[in-house]
């Protein structure tokens, strides 16, 4: 032992001398070897094991602890969270071990909350798991929802061989089931020396890094110890400057010869000549294998603060009642990545949270569904508190028999489904441009007149000079007022192929750039590079002067303006169903009023706009000579006939139908129940008997004995709102839940506010998830398209809810990121 001594401090001593100190020492890979483990992107675990292999001893040969390959393909991303799924822990590599210990103690237990226990039957008695075991035993005792068996985390990560003591292999093993004698449990505790207590015991010597014995051998100072913290401390800062960013770590060359070291170490950099007290002690002036800024420590870091995010997400969540919404994108890299927000109510609020993304192999539905499993049984969420679904329609997510939704549905009826109302717009609408001939050809020739607009840097260029000169020339002759914000510079938007919404802003371009345009395509037409081009210029030239055009412009710019500002509200966080649906019946009724009264107003607004841009406009009287067709066999109808009856009357009534065709949610029993909740002009949709079926749609939440209950408390309730001045100016059920929890109401009206907490849960657009795709672009972009799945994960969930990364201190990120491995240096 004391040789053995004498050799590490000799080692200690090298390691700690700075690099001017000791030009000569080797370099050692990842700055560290005692405080880094191996990178996460080159492990990956290897045959994890079935539902019914978990627990069970495997062949040597099938064991991934016994060869160095399994070692270095180990993956901490892929230990499962049930414990019914794991594997022993004897079975892993012992380099690894202590890292899934660890891994499973900050996890801590897997304790499902509000989970709908099944139940076994006992001589004759249906007996099954209590929710209120895990108060009793909240740092050990964890359920497996795959096997309905009960186990120690303790025992499990370090179990004694002590025979048959307090049940022998049960707990770790084949699991606890015998749920009519909770004195088992008990008696597994056992004693003060008990098998369960030394588990225990060395759980927590394992998690504290003073009493390791890599601590014992350093000897390390009080001075040593302030200048961890100092360092560690910088490290994370520059973290998290990173992180809120969504700006990448490290550079390309980080040697001490670069220009550019990376953000991280160019940030700290900066950081520490800002504070004198930082730059003692970092980079070059800390210990060659102790300066923090290896890329695994920069790894931990990130996982340290995502962890500590999403776990405040969870806190808040609680055992309160949720919805999910999911899609499904590929990243830059081509894996299919598959993101989840919460949306849950609190203190009356609705609020979607961004929790993760995960990797799935394939987007069947059953991938899908073992995906969010996965989810829930790692974070303790529990399907039976799923009160809705909210998917894009497509058919692994829809599917009648076997999409997402009805495997959900199998396991939690109340847990209701809603298409995304944005998506159904844009269906609607989408379904208009491919079926009227006109707005199709519309649609095409705006994206031809793009292209060809757009084509190159200089036509983009020579239309902004162009529209710079009109600007200058309306506001010479005041045609035009001038002011802050006014007469921005633009130009020809490009619309999006998947968000009919951007073809609004398009149409909007092509209105505002008109004369600009004109005069561009009259200069390709007469100096084009090559007869193609001036034939497409003045193909195009020809279409952009006609009136047809610029009749169907108009009209679609007024019909995309209305369902545009429908389609904003939709993807509001905060929008609630009842909401929704009154918005979706106001568009609607625009569309009809327009029908109705609005044609004289667009005609005129496209005669006005012919007229200064001197454009021929038909007589209305006037038989049409439609070009393509034969006069002889040509309908006898007038202009008027066809601009009002063929053209404006039709597509609003085939948009009208695609509205009452997607929509038919708002039709559904369940969805007018919750409209009765809607206190708009003094509660004037109240309807108690609604108010009860609505109840009766969520057997978990309402039992027979609450039903009555509820309809004595509805009395009272109306009542009292009616008469309450503080409840007659609000305008949806998202207001009246911050007003009930406002006015402490919520505790005296429990049944009603329960039932306000369902209507709101239910999510109404999937906007969030993909403002997090919007995110994953940012953050895993082309030139970091080798980031790891567990890596991006922590990299979105900060970067997506700063609020909440914000009320995180460093202190904590420093103890997580302590805790997750063996330490050189102690806080």
């Amino acid at each position: 032992m004391k040789a053995f001594l004498e050799r590490y401090n000799k080692r200690k001593a090298a390691d700690q001398l700075t690099p001017s100190q000791a030009p000569q020492i080797r370099n050692r890979s990842n700055e560290s070897t005692s405080e880094h483990h191996p990178h996460p992107k080159e492990l990956n675990l290897t045959n994890q094991s079935t539902p019914a292999q978990a627990h069970q001893p495997s062949n040597a040969s099938e064991d991934i602890g016994t060869s160095k390959h399994s070692v270095n393909e180990f993956n901490i991303e892929d230990l499962p969270g049930d414990p019914g799924l794991r594997r022993p822990i004897l079975e892993y590599h012992p380099n690894v071990r202590d890292r899934v210990r660890r891994h499973y103690l900050m996890q801590g237990p897997c304790q499902p909350k509000n989970y709908v226990f099944p139940k076994t039957i006992f001589s004759g008695v249906n007996r099954k798991f209590k929710e209120t075991w895990f108060k009793d035993y909240p740092s050990w005792l964890e359920y497996s929802i795959e096997k309905d068996v009960a186990y120690c985390l303790h025992c499990y990560l370090f179990k004694p061989d002590t025979g048959d003591q307090a049940g022998g292999d049960v707990f770790v093993g084949t699991g606890f089931t015998n749920w009519k004698k909770r004195s088992k449990l008990k008696q597994h505790v056992g004693r003060t020396n008990s098998a369960h207590n030394n588990a225990r015991r060395m759980c927590e010597v394992l998690l504290n890094q003073r009493q390791h014995v890599d601590t014992a051998l350093v000897n390390q100072t009080q001075q040593d110890r302030i200048n961890y913290r100092t360092r560690l401390n910088a490290s994370v800062d520059c973290a998290r400057f990173l992180l809120r960013q969504g700006l990448p770590f490290r550079g390309h060359d980080e040697s001490d010869s670069s220009k550019n070291q990376g953000h991280f170490r160019e940030l700290l950099k900066w950081h520490s000549d800002k504070v004198e007290d930082i730059k003692k002690v970092v980079l070059k002036n800390a210990p060659r294998n102790h300066q923090l800024t290896s890329p695994d420590i920069q790894h931990d870091i990130v996982k340290a603060a995502a962890t500590e995010t999403l776990n405040i997400i969870l806190t808040q969540i609680g055992d309160a009642l949720f919805s999910v919404l999911v899609d499904e994108s590929r990243d830059v890299s081509g894996k299919e990545q598959m993101a989840i927000v919460l949306r849950y109510v609190r203190k009356g609020q609705v609020i979607e949270r961004f929790v993760g993304v995960k990797h799935v192999t394939d987007t069947t539905s059953a991938s899908l569904k073992a995906a969010i499993d996965q989810f829930f049984s790692e974070n303790g969420l529990s399907i039976s508190s799923l009160r809705g679904q909210g998917y894009d329609g497509a058919s692994n997510m829809r599917g009648e028999f076997n999409g997402l939704k009805a495997l959900i549905l199998k396991d939690n009826q109340s847990a209701f489904y809603v298409h995304c109302f944005a998506h159904q717009l844009q269906l609607a609408v989408v379904a208009v441009a491919k079926n009227h001939i006109l707005i199709s050809d519309l649609f095409i020739f705006v994206g031809s007149l793009v292209n060809v607009a757009g084509g190159s840097c200089k036509r983009r260029d020579s239309l902004r000079e162009k529209q710079v000169a009109k600007i200058i020339e309306e506001l010479n002759v005041g045609a035009i007022s001038s002011g802050k914000g006014l007469n921005q510079q633009t130009t020809l938007k490009r619309a999006g192929d998947t968000r009919w919404s951007s073809h609004y802003g398009t149409l909007v371009s092509i209105i505002t750039l008109f004369p600009s345009l004109v005069e561009l395509l009259e200069e390709i037409k007469e100096d084009g590079l090559s007869s193609d081009h001036k034939q497409d210029a003045s193909r195009l030239l020809d279409s952009l002067e006609s009136f047809d055009f610029v009749f169907s412009l108009h009209l679609m710019k007024v019909l995309l303006g209305i369902t545009n500002l429908l389609s904003q509200a939709l993807q509001r966080r905060d929008q609630d169903i009842v909401n929704a649906m009154k918005l979706v019946k106001v568009c609607k009724e625009q569309l009809q009023d327009m029908r109705d009264n609005g044609w004289d107003s667009l005609l005129g607004q496209v005669v006005s706009f012919c007229e200064k841009y001197e454009i021929d406009v038909p007589n209305m009287d006037d038989v049409p000579i439609i070009p393509g067709k034969s006069r002889r066999r040509a309908p006898k109808v007038t202009n008027m006939h066809r601009y009002r009856v063929e053209l404006f009357s039709t597509v609003i009534d085939m948009l009208l139908q695609e509205l009452n065709d997607h929509f038919t949610e708002t039709t559904t029993e369940l969805l007018l129940c919750m409209a009765c909740l809607n206190p708009s002009n003094a509660f004037s949709a109240f309807d108690k008997e609604k108010l009860i079926r609505l109840a009766q749609f969520y057997p978990q939440d309402f039992t027979a004995v609450s039903l009555l209950a509820l309809e004595d408390e509805l009395d009272t309730y109306i009542f009292d709102m009616q008469s309450n001045d503080l409840f007659k100016e609000l305008k949806g059920i998202s207001e009246l839940g911050e007003k009930m929890v406002e006015t402490q109401k919520d505790q005296v009206y429990l049944l009603v506010y329960l039932l306000i907490t369902l209507a709101l849960i239910l999510p109404v657009a999937t906007a969030t998830v993909e403002r997090a795709f919007s995110a994953m672009k940012i953050i895993k972009s082309d030139l970091r398209n080798r980031m790891g799945d567990m890596l991006m994960n922590d990299n979105m969930i900060t970067y997506i809810e700063k609020d909440i990364f914000d009320c995180v201190d460093n202190e904590t990120i420093m103890k997580i990121f302590q805790n997750m491995s063996n330490r050189h240096g102690q806080l």
